[in-house]
């Protein structure tokens, strides 16, 4: 329901940007663009065609430009950038927190990099430097090393008068953390806690002990995936001898998500969750020139079984009409297993551990599905064509097809992770390859013992 408002809210402001652009007068489309949160213009900004998307671009305040370049995909963003000069650059720069500039800073000039870096105070460099040094999708690239931190052998009191002395506190603050004097995390006390307890009690007394702090090169995926099972709203990340670095916070793990769901419905077709919706024809024509490649040679294969049982399809034609209707079903049946095998290796659900009990429940579920279909559409093809081989044929074929499916679904996404290659990218691909083969070999198989026999 409320993806379904936030699509309805989407739509509304793009008709409503549109027809204000229409009109040539830009006061309205400003005070419209600049009535929206930096996520909102950059999804805005996803939606409109380049020439529009110029036009808005420049009339979003200058103090939020740094943020929309966080929320919107790389190609997106690469062509804001071209139309901005290198003060405007940096100065959207200076803007950011530091876990959002180390997701923008590599898409930058190396001229600018280095002016936005110089920009910088020593302090806040050196953080940036040590978040750069770690992996892309890591918690160290996620976390924000401004965090708040405090000692056990103080009071709720002293806390309090440090807190008011700051003025002011990260957002999204729910905890602070407690560490040693060699800043080693040993846990969290709640800023309710310091609210409602007396100013006399001791910190040690408060501390929460439970979360476990997210080692710096843990997997984003693994983050997301944690904050999912015990509902946090900030996180500690540390290093190999457990100091604390900084903390991941939920509006970040909130983008991992969404990244995530987007990278599988966009893999499922081959393209890259970054793709501009208005890229250059060029440019997108080339990007997907490769699947359609691939999937052209995985037809030829196909068709050369095919040709394999020509003199099978001149003498029983019936056969030629019914092909692709076990094709089909092996490739929905197929799809099904990959979807929830692509899902359950993302959340790492899936391992070595219940792999087999996996591949025993699916192949279960495909013999069942297969039995029950075979029979449906082994009637049908029998009184439709007047021969009872003709069922018995496909209901064959479609069974065996059904089964294979199966365990394609679980294995193909497994052979795929293991090799290294991204399994909701190539493995719609290799699956509907495996199941219109097997489905073509044996109806034509059975169709040629059977009939011809």
């Amino acid at each position: 329901m409320a993806e379904a408002i936030r699509h309805d809210k989407t739509a509304r402001q793009l008709r409503l940007l549109s027809d204000a652009l229409d009109t040539g007068r830009l006061g309205p489309v400003r005070r419209l663009v600049n009535s929206l949160s930096p996520a909102e213009i950059g999804n805005l900004l996803e939606s409109l065609p380049a020439t529009k998307r110029g036009v808005v671009w420049g009339l979003v305040d200058p103090e939020d430009d740094g943020e929309v370049l966080v929320h919107v995909g790389e190609d997106v963003r690469e062509s804001l950038l071209a139309d901005m000069d290198p003060d405007e650059i940096v100065a959207a720069a200076e803007t950011l927190d530091l876990d959002d500039l180390a997701e923008l800073i590599e898409d930058l000039p190396d001229t600018v990099i280095e002016e936005v870096l110089k920009s910088m105070d020593r302090e806040n460099r050196e953080r940036l430097e040590q978040a750069l040094s770690y992996p892309y999708d890591s918690a160290g690239r996620l976390m924000n090393p401004d965090v708040i931190t405090v000692r056990t052998d103080v009071t709720v009191d002293v806390v309090l008068r440090y807190l008011r002395l700051r003025g002011e506190i990260p957002e999204h603050t729910d905890y602070l953390f407690v560490v040693s004097r060699r800043h080693q995390y040993l846990g969290r006390v709640a800023v309710a806690s310091l609210l409602i307890h007396d100013p006399l009690t001791p910190i040690n007394e408060l501390i929460d002990d439970e979360q476990p702090a997210i080692p710096v090169n843990t997997d984003a995926n693994q983050v997301a995936t944690q904050f999912s099972n015990y509902d946090w709203i900030t996180a500690p990340v540390v290093d190999e001898n457990n100091i604390l670095l900084g903390r991941i916070t939920i509006d970040d793990v909130v983008d991992i998500i969404r990244e995530q769901a987007e990278h599988q419905a966009m893999g499922a077709a081959g393209l890259d969750e970054d793709e501009d919706l208005f890229s250059p024809v060029p440019r997108a024509a080339k990007r997907r020139a490769l699947w359609l490649g691939i999937n052209l040679l995985t037809a030829f294969l196909a068709s050369w079984v095919i040709g394999r049982f020509e003199a099978t399809l001149q003498q029983v034609v019936a056969l030629a009409v019914l092909m692709p209707i076990v094709a089909s079903m092996g490739g929905v049946a197929g799809t099904q297993v990959l979807t929830l095998m692509v899902r359950g290796i993302a959340l790492g659900q899936v391992g070595v551990g219940n792999l087999r009990a996996l591949i025993v429940k699916e192949a279960l579920v495909g013999v069942l599905n297969g039995i029950v279909w075979a029979i449906v559409v082994g009637v049908v093809c029998a009184l439709w064509f007047q021969d009872s081989k003709i069922g018995l044929v496909i209901a064959g074929a479609m069974t065996i097809n059904l089964l294979a499916a199966a365990l394609a679904g679980v294995l193909v996404p497994i052979t795929l992770k293991r090799m290294n290659i991204d399994p909701a990218l190539a493995g719609g691909v290799v699956l509907t390859t495996f199941t219109d083969v097997i489905g073509f070999l044996s109806f034509l198989s059975l169709g040629t013992l059977i009939l011809l026999k």
